[in-house]
C-alpha cells in the first residue's frame, strides 16, 4: 500500500510541475506551489526527488524517455546503424514540437542540457556513456565531446523560443540530420 502511495505522490506532484509551468516561468515555480497544486504535503519533493531540479529532471525523463527508447534500442542494433539512431533521435523532437506540451518539454530539456545541470538521469539514453558506446572507434571523451555538440544542436534547433507551432521544414530537418551524422562521423584529427 505504502508504494502505491508513495508512486501516487510522485506522479502528482510530476503533473503538478508540469501544470504549472505551462503558465508560469520555470524560475516561478515553486517547490511550496508544486505541493499544494499536487494535493500533497510540503516536504514531499525534498521526499520523492530531494529538490525542484531532481523535479524537473525526473519529469524531463518521466515524459519523454518512453518517447526514444524503442526506436533507440532498435536503430542501435543495427550494423552501421549511425544514420537511424540520428533519425531516432530526431523523430521525437519532430513530434513534440508540433504541440504546446510537448515544446514546454523541449524548453525544459533545453534549459537542463544546456544548463549542463547535474541531474541523477535514471534511464540509459539519459547518460552520456550510453552515446558514448555508440561511436567505438573513438575514444570515449571524443566521443562524448561530439555527442555533447550533436544534442546542444539538436537542442538548440528545437528547444529554443524561436521554435513556432509548425516545427522544421522538411530542408530544415535534412540538413540538421545531415550535418549532425557528418559530425558524429568525421574522422579525428590525428
Amino acid at each position: 500500500m505504502v508504494n502505491e502511495v508513495e508512486t501516487g505522490t510522485r506522479q502528482r506532484l510530476l503533473t503538478a510541475a508540469e501544470t504549472l509551468l505551462l503558465t508560469q516561468p520555470y524560475d516561478e515555480v515553486s517547490i511550496r506551489g508544486i505541493c499544494a497544486a499536487a494535493g500533497a504535503n510540503a516536504a514531499a519533493v525534498h521526499y520523492h526527488f530531494g529538490s525542484k531540479e531532481a523535479l524537473f529532471g525526473a519529469l524531463i525523463e518521466d515524459r519523454l524517455g518512453p518517447l526514444w527508447a524503442d526506436k533507440l534500442v532498435r536503430a542501435t542494433a543495427a550494423p552501421d546503424s549511425l544514420p537511424a539512431v540520428v533519425d531516432a533521435i530526431l523523430t521525437p523532437f519532430v513530434q513534440l514540437a508540433g504541440d504546446p506540451l510537448g515544446r514546454l518539454h523541449l524548453r525544459l530539456l533545453a534549459r537542463f542540457v544546456l544548463g549542463r545541470h547535474l541531474t541523477a538521469w535514471q534511464g540509459p539514453w539519459f547518460r552520456m556513456g550510453t552515446w558514448a558506446a555508440l561511436l567505438p572507434e573513438l575514444s570515449a571523451q571524443e566521443s562524448r565531446r561530439r555527442w555533447m555538440l550533436a544534442f546542444d544542436l539538436i537542442i538548440v534547433r528545437f528547444g529554443g523560443p524561436e521554435l513556432d507551432d509548425h516545427g522544421m521544414t522538411m530542408p530544415e530537418l535534412a540538413t540538421l540530420r545531415d550535418f549532425v551524422v557528418a559530425g558524429l562521423c568525421a574522422p579525428t584529427g590525428e
